[in-house]
């Protein structure tokens, strides 16, 4: 390790949250549900590999990514679980389909007038996911168009529907309608893709927030995402016992002083008003550091907050230490607990306007993974 600044990925915890999610499906209105569990986006950047095969170790035997790409990588890395691909296909080289054995979805026309041409092409019939668009208004068949769009989907040669899903704009907001307006319209989809004669193995539409929201939305299987991070997504609560999976530290690298009326780093915006000790942290925006954490965030030394003053840096951060005794070599906690207190990312995100979802997407590809 040659740079201080790292994450450790706890995949005790990570397994662990998989089955204490598991467990908490078992108290459905129906059948246990299973879990498709998603790991795109590089597992919301706490290493796709990694996490897949942890996963997998914990019993899980459908996996989620967002595209082709993140599909060969995970079996590059060994993954041998299916794997679904959510992103539209339309435009894609569909070669690694084939090569990766990847489930596809199918969210237009387009895509499986694609798909099929190519798994004619390869001489092989490829089980798809259909996904249903149900008012997000993004990916997916409109639901009240089926009768319509579907038959050519539903008679193509070389293509079988294994499932249907739809995917659900505010799961996360109790007080909008259009969760349940969600459900009804997927759930009267089912029927007419039942009338069309097609017969799916399973539906799915949850994600995090509609797990935690509705049992009823859970259908035959759910796609945990922040949850199996160990984050409950906000403004929701959870009895799930999670654990978060990543923690973000670094270490001082320099403890200097600065006279009253002295400023600090770019832009001048942080000026002492009295005599004031500052801690450099190797540590900045190409990390994947908010520039809206300078004079709003906070850094953990020496089990206390320190406010992190000034402009947060390509490449490093300054802390106020005043009044503490710290030296260069200090560990310094970004995103997890220290002493008494913990950083957590849905505070780092509600502390500059942003969703816990992306704070852990961005953390950068130089700060390195520490698995264990």
């Amino acid at each position: 390790m040659v740079r201080p600044t790292v994450a450790r990925i706890d995949l005790a915890a990570l397994k662990s949250n998989y089955q204490h999610i598991v467990d908490a499906l078992a108290g459905g209105p129906d059948r246990r549900p299973g879990v498709i569990a998603v790991v795109k986006a590089n597992a919301y950047g706490h290493g796709a590999g990694e996490v897949a095969r942890a996963l997998e170790d914990a019993g899980a035997d459908l996996l989620a990514c967002a595209d082709i790409e993140e599909g060969a990588a995970l079996r590059a890395a060994g993954v041998r679980a299916e794997i679904l691909v959510f992103g539209a296909l339309s435009v894609s080289d569909l070669d690694g389909l084939f090569d990766c054995g990847l489930t596809p979805t199918i969210s237009t026309p387009g895509a499986a007038r694609a798909v099929q041409a190519a798994a004619a092409r390869y001489g092989q019939r490829v089980r798809y996911h259909l996904k249903i668009d149900t008012g997000m208004n993004r990916l997916g068949f409109r639901f009240d168009n089926l009768r319509r769009t579907l038959p050519e989907l539903l008679a193509s040669k070389n293509l079988e529907l294994d499932a249907v899903y739809t995917h659900f704009a505010t799961a996360d907001d109790a007080s909008s309608e259009l969760f349940d307006r969600q459900r009804a319209r997927f759930e009267a989809a089912l029927s007419d893709i039942e009338a069309l004669g097609a017969r799916p193995r399973y539906r799915h539409g949850a994600n995090s927030a509609a797990l935690l929201r509705d049992p009823r939305a859970w259908y035959d299987r759910v796609r945990p995402g922040l949850l199996l991070y160990g984050i409950v997504p906000p403004p929701l609560t959870s009895a799930i016992e999670l654990t978060p999976v990543m923690t973000l530290g670094s270490r001082v690298v320099a403890v200097k002083g600065l006279r009253p009326g002295e400023v600090s780093g770019y832009g001048a915006r942080f000026t002492a008003v009295r005599a004031t000790t500052i801690a450099i942290v190797p540590a900045g925006y190409a990390d994947g550091l908010d520039l809206r954490l300078g004079g709003r965030g906070a850094v953990l030394i020496r089990g206390r907050r320190s406010p992190i003053i000034g402009s947060v840096c390509m490449d490093m951060l300054t802390a106020d230490v005043t009044g503490m005794d710290v030296s260069p070599g200090d560990e310094v906690v970004i995103v997890g607990p220290q002493g008494g207190d913990r950083i957590d990312v849905r505070e780092m995100a509600a502390t500059i306007g942003s969703i816990p979802w992306e704070i852990l997407c961005r953390v950068g590809s130089r700060i390195e993974r520490i698995y264990n």
